[in-house]
C-alpha cells in the first residue's frame, strides 16, 4: 500500500479497536507500523471525521486523553533536556569514568522518572506535579553524583551534603552493601536550588519527595540497596506499565524517535513572531514562556499573592462575625475543617492515594482565598448598604459552600494548567470544573451566583483566572445549569405560578435593556426569600434580617416578589445565547441577513417557552436546531452537516455536543435525529409560522454590555491599523528576580518598551513612527474605497520631549513628566473612545 491508504487503515483500526475494546496493541506500535507522528496522526483522525458519525465520542475522548499525557511528555522532556544541560558539564575531568559521562546517566533518570509518574499519578495530565516528581528525582541523582560531573551551583551543593557526612559513591561496578548513606537523606541543599533556578515551591517539592517519590523508591527497592537502581529492572517494570496502558512509549523521547516529534509546521507557526520577519535586525534574545515555567509563574502569583492572607478569619472578618444577630463563626470553622478531609480524599482518589497531602496543600490555599474574599465582599456590602449585620447571609450554607468552592476552583486551576496552552489559560484536565461541584456536593446554578462577586471582589485575579472563571460561568448557563435536579427548574415553575401565566421566567420586553452588571452574592443568594422593600424602609432587610426571622411582607407581596437570581441569570443566557448565534450565524448565512432576526426569535422563543427543551441539553443544540429550522422553512439549502462542520470551528465547543444528545430518558443519538424526534416534533407548529407572510413577533436583540469582567492588564491595541498594542508590565520570566525585569518578558517581541525603565536608543521610536506612519497612510488609501474609522495622529517622540499625540499644545511652566502624563491620558482616552465604537464587532466573540 501507498502511505496514504496505509495511513487510513491505521486509523480505522485504530477507531474500531477504541470503539470494540480490543486493543490488542499499543498505541506507539501503531504509529511505528503505519510510519506517523503523533501529530500527524491526530491532524489525520480530525480530517476522517468529517462527518459527526465516523468517530464516536469514545474515540474523542481517548484522542483526548492520549494529547493531554503527549503534551505533558512532551513539554517534561524538553524541559529534563535543558535542566540536565545546566547540571552536567559536557566534558567532566578524566577522574569521571567513561559509564557515567555516558548517555545512560540520562536515560536512568528519565526511566526512573517516567516510573514514579506511572506509579504515583493516576492523572496522566497533571503537569505541576509530574514537574515537581521530575525535580525530586533529578534532586536524588544529583546527590549520587560526584562533584567533578557538575556544574554551578549544584557542584557546591553537593559538596556542602558530601561534608555533612553524605557522600555517596554511584559506581555501579561497586558494591551496594559498602555504602554508607542515611535510609533517606534529609538534606535539602540540592533541592533548594533546583526550586530557586525554575521558581518552584520548596515546601510543595519536599511535600513530594517524602510523601511519593520516597515511597515509590521503597517499592523498588533502591533506597534499601542505597544507589543508583539498574536500569534494566527499571526498563523491565516501565514496559509492563507501558504494555498495560497501550498507550506511548515515552522511553522514545530518548532517542528523539519521529513519532515523538512535534508538528514542525505548527510549532513554526506558534512561535512565528515579528522578530522573524526581518532577519537583518538584531536579535533580542528573549527566552520564550516554556508550558513548565508559565505555570510556575502562575502558581508563584498566586502563592505571592495569598502569602499576606490567614488561614483563620482575620480580625476584620471576626468583626462582622460578632455584629451577626446568629454568630456564624463555629458553623463556618467547622465547614471549612470537615471540607478538607472532603478534599484530601477526592483529590487523592483522582491524583494517587499518595498525594492526599499535595491536595491539602492547595485545599489551604483555597481557604486562605476564600476568607480574603468573603471580607473583601462584606466591605463592599457595608458600604453599599450601611449596615454591618450580615446574618441572614453569613449563616446560609450555599453561600459559604459556593464561595468556598470557588476559591479552590482558582487554585485548582492555576495548578491545573496544561501543557499544550500556549496563552496561559487553563485547559481541560480531569480535575476541570465542574469536578469541584462534586467534592463539595454544591449544584452548578448555586457556585453560579457568587462568580460574579468573587471576581470583582479580589482585584489580584490574574486575566487568566478571570478568564477562567468566566469560561465556569458559560458553561454553568450552555448546559450545568440544566441538568435534572438543579435548583434553577424550581425558580422557573415559582415564577410560573407568581406571574399567573405560563412558561415566562423573563419577559421579552426586557431583552432590550441594558444588562446591569451591580448584582452582588447577597442579592442572588437572598433571592427570592429577600422580603420585598417598602417605601421608606432601610435598604435590603434580607441582609440584616436573622435566618429564622419571619418575612415582614404580605401572602400578596410575598407572591408579587420576583427573583432576582433568576432573572439575571435569563438575561445573561440571552445574552450568550446571542452571542453564540450570531458568530455561528455569520460563518454560514452571511448573505442572508434577513434570516438572522427570525433564528433567533425561535431560539429565544424556545428558551422562554420550551424550557423543558434544555432539560439535560445544551444551549448550542437548541441554536443548531433554530437555524436548521428556519432556513428549512425558508428554502434554504444549509444542511445539518455544513451547520456541524462550521460549529466544530467555534471555541470551546466539544463534539459531544452535537454527537451525544439527549433523545429521551437515557437513551442518546446525534442532534439530527434529536432534531427530527424531539425538537421538531416540539415546535412544528411555531415553526411554520415563520413560511407565512405574517411571521410571529420577532424578539427584540439583547443589549450587549461590555464584559462585566475588566482585565486591567488587558493589551490595548492602539487603533491606526498595525499590529501595536500598549500593554502594562506582565509577568516577569523569573519570579526570583522580582519585578524589575521587562527585559524578559514573553513571548518575543521585536520593539519593547517598559515605562520607568531605560528608552534605550531613538531608533526605536523612530521604527515605532514608521509603524503608525505607514499605518496613516494605509487607511488613507483604503478609504477612499470604504469608510474606515478616522486613526489617531501618530505617536511622535522628539528628542525635546515635544510630543503632541493628541496636536494640543502644552503650558510652558509644565514639567515634561506632566506633558507626557497629559499625552497619555488623552491618547488612552481616545483609545477608549475607539474601543467603544469597535464594541459591536469585538463583543461578538465569546472570549473576550
Amino acid at each position: 500500500y501507498n502511505k496514504k491508504q496505509k495511513e487510513t487503515w491505521g486509523v480505522c483500526i485504530f477507531i474500531v479497536a477504541i470503539d470494540l475494546d480490543e486493543m490488542t496493541f499499543t498505541f506507539t506500535e501503531l504509529l511505528k507500523s503505519i510510519s506517523i507522528s503523533v501529530c500527524k496522526f491526530f491532524q489525520f483522525l480530525k480530517e476522517v471525521d468529517v462527518n459527526m458519525d465516523t468517530v464516536s465520542t469514545k474515540v474523542d475522548s481517548t484522542v483526548s486523553r492520549l494529547k493531554k499525557k503527549y503534551d505533558v511528555l512532551l513539554a517534561l522532556y524538553h524541559k529534563f533536556e535543558r535542566t540536565c544541560g545546566l547540571i552536567y558539564l559536557e566534558q567532566p575531568s578524566s577522574e569521571i569514568s567513561a559509564e557515567l559521562r555516558s548517555v545512560l546517566v540520562l536515560k536512568n533518570y528519565w526511566i526512573t522518572f517516567l516510573l514514579a509518574k506511572g506509579k504515583v499519578l493516576q492523572v496522566e495530565d497533571d503537569l505541576v506535579i509530574s514537574f515537581q516528581l521530575l525535580l525530586c528525582v533529578l534532586d536524588y541523582f544529583i546527590k549520587l553524583s560526584p562533584p567533578a560531573m557538575l556544574k554551578e551551583p549544584y557542584k557546591s551543593a553537593v559538596t556542602a551534603v558530601s561534608v555533612n557526612g553524605s557522600t555517596r559513591t554511584p559506581r555501579r561496578g561497586q558494591n551496594r552493601n559498602t555504602r554508607t548513606s542515611k535510609p533517606i537523606d534529609t538534606d535539602t541543599k540540592v533541592i533548594e536550588v533546583l526550586c530557586k533556578e525554575h521558581d518552584c515551591n520548596l515546601d510543595e517539592v519536599k511535600n513530594v519527595y517524602f510523601t511519593s517519590f520516597i515511597p515509590f523508591l521503597n517499592s523498588i527497592g533502591v533506597v534499601a540497596s542505597n544507589g543508583l537502581p539498574e536500569v534494566e529492572v527499571l526498563w523491565k517494570q516501565y514496559d509492563e506499565l507501558y504494555l498495560n496502558n497501550k498507550d506511548i512509549d515515552a522511553r522514545l523521547f530518548l532517542d528523539h524517535d519521529e513519532t515523538l516529534q512535534p508538528d514542525v509546521i505548527k510549532c513554526s507557526q506558534l512561535e512565528r513572531t515579528p522578530l522573524k520577519n526581518n532577519p537583518d535586525e538584531e536579535l533580542n534574545h528573549i527566552l520564550p514562556q516554556t508550558p513548565v515555567r508559565a505555570a510556575m509563574n502562575n502558581i508563584q502569583q498566586l502563592i505571592m499573592i495569598l502569602n499576606s492572607a490567614t488561614d483563620k478569619p482575620s480580625d476584620t472578618l471576626n468583626m462582622y462575625f460578632n455584629n451577626c444577630t446568629v454568630n456564624p463563626t463555629d458553623s463556618i470553622l467547622k465547614r471549612v475543617e470537615s471540607f478538607d478531609d472532603i478534599f484530601r480524599k477526592k483529590f487523592a482518589e483522582a491524583v494517587g492515594q499518595g498525594c492526599a497531602e499535595i491536595g491539602s496543600q492547595r485545599y489551604k490555599l483555597g481557604v486562605r482565598l476564600y476568607y480574603r474574599v468573603m471580607e473583601s465582599m462584606l466591605k463592599s456590602e457595608e458600604e453599599r448598604l450601611s449596615v454591618q449585620n450580615f446574618s441572614k447571609l453569613l449563616n446560609d450554607n450555599i453561600f459559604h459552600t459556593s464561595l468556598l468552592a470557588c476559591a479552590v476552583e482558582v487554585v485548582m486551576a492555576t495548578y491545573g494548567r496544561n501543557a499544550s496552552q500556549s496563552d496561559g489559560t487553563s485547559a481541560e484536565t480531569d480535575l476541570s470544573f465542574p469536578w469541584i461541584l462534586s467534592v463539595f456536593e454544591l449544584k452548578a446554578f448555586d457556585i453560579y451566583k457568587v462568580i460574579e462577586s468573587f471576581i470583582k471582589a479580589e482585584p489580584s485575579l490574574t486575566r487568566e483566572m478571570i478568564k477562567h472563571l468566566e469560561r465556569c460561568e458559560h458553561r454553568i448557563m450552555e448546559s450545568l445549569a440544566w441538568q435534572s435536579g438543579s435548583p434553577l427548574f424550581d425558580l422557573i415553575k415559582q415564577s410560573k405560578e407568581r406571574e399567573g401565566q405560563t412558561d415566562q421566567p423573563e419577559p421579552t420586553s426586557t431583552l432590550n435593556l441594558s444588562l446591569q452588571h451591580n448584582h452582588t452574592a447577597a442579592d442572588l443568594y437572598l433571592s427570592p426569600v429577600r422580603s420585598p422593600k417598602k417605601k421608606g424602609s432601610g435598604p435590603s432587610v434580607g441582609a440584616t434580617s436573622a435566618p429564622d426571622a419571619q418575612p415582614t411582607a404580605t401572602p400578596q407581596a410575598q407572591k408579587l416578589q420576583k427573583s432576582t437570581s433568576l432573572s439575571l441569570f435569563y438575561k445573561k443566557v440571552y445574552l450568550l445565547a446571542y452571542l453564540r448565534l450570531r458568530t455561528l450565524f455569520f460563518r454560514l448565512l452571511p448573505e442572508h441577513p434577513d434570516l438572522e432576526p427570525l433564528i433567533w426569535t425561535l431560539f429565544q422563543h424556545t428558551l422562554q417557552n420550551e424550557y423543558e427543551l434544555m432539560r439535560d441539553r445544551h444551549l448550542d443544540q437548541i441554536m443548531m436546531c433554530s437555524m436548521y429550522g428556519i432556513c428549512k422553512v425558508k428554502n434554504i439549502d444549509l444542511r445539518f452537516k455544513t451547520i456541524v462542520s462550521a460549529y466544530k470551528e467555534l471555541p470551546n465547543t466539544n463534539q459531544e455536543t452535537f454527537k451525544r444528545v439527549l433523545i429521551r430518558e437515557e437513551q442518546y443519538d446525534s442532534i439530527i435525529v434529536f432534531y427530527n424526534l424531539v425538537f421538531m416534533q416540539k415546535l412544528k407548529t411555531n415553526i411554520l409560522q415563520y413560511a407565512s407572510n405574517r411571521p410571529p413577533t420577532l424578539s427584540p436583540i439583547p443589549h450587549i454590555p461590555r464584559s462585566p469582567y475588566q482585565f486591567s492588564n488587558s493589551p490595548r491595541r492602539v487603533p491606526a491599523g498595525n499590529n501595536i498594542y500598549i500593554s502594562p508590565l506582565k509577568s516577569p520570566y523569573k519570579f526570583s528576580d522580582g519585578f524589575q525585569s521587562p527585559t524578559k518578558m514573553t513571548p518575543r517581541s521585536r520593539i519593547l518598551v517598559s515605562i520607568g525603565e531605560s528608552f534605550g536608543t531613538s531608533e526605536k521610536f523612530q521604527k515605532i513612527n514608521q509603524m503608525v506612519g505607514n499605518s496613516d497612510c494605509h487607511l488613507k488609501r483604503s478609504a477612499e474605497v470604504s469608510a474606515a474609522p478616522k486613526p489617531l495622529k501618530r505617536l511622535r517622540f522628539d528628542i525635546e520631549g515635544q510630543d503632541e499625540a493628541d496636536g494640543s499644545k502644552h503650558l510652558p511652566q509644565e514639567s515634561k513628566f506632566q506633558q507626557k502624563l497629559a499625552e497619555m491620558t488623552s491618547t488612552r482616552t481616545r483609545m477608549q473612545k475607539q474601543k467603544l465604537n469597535d464594541g459591536n464587532d469585538t463583543s461578538a466573540s465569546e472570549e473576550k
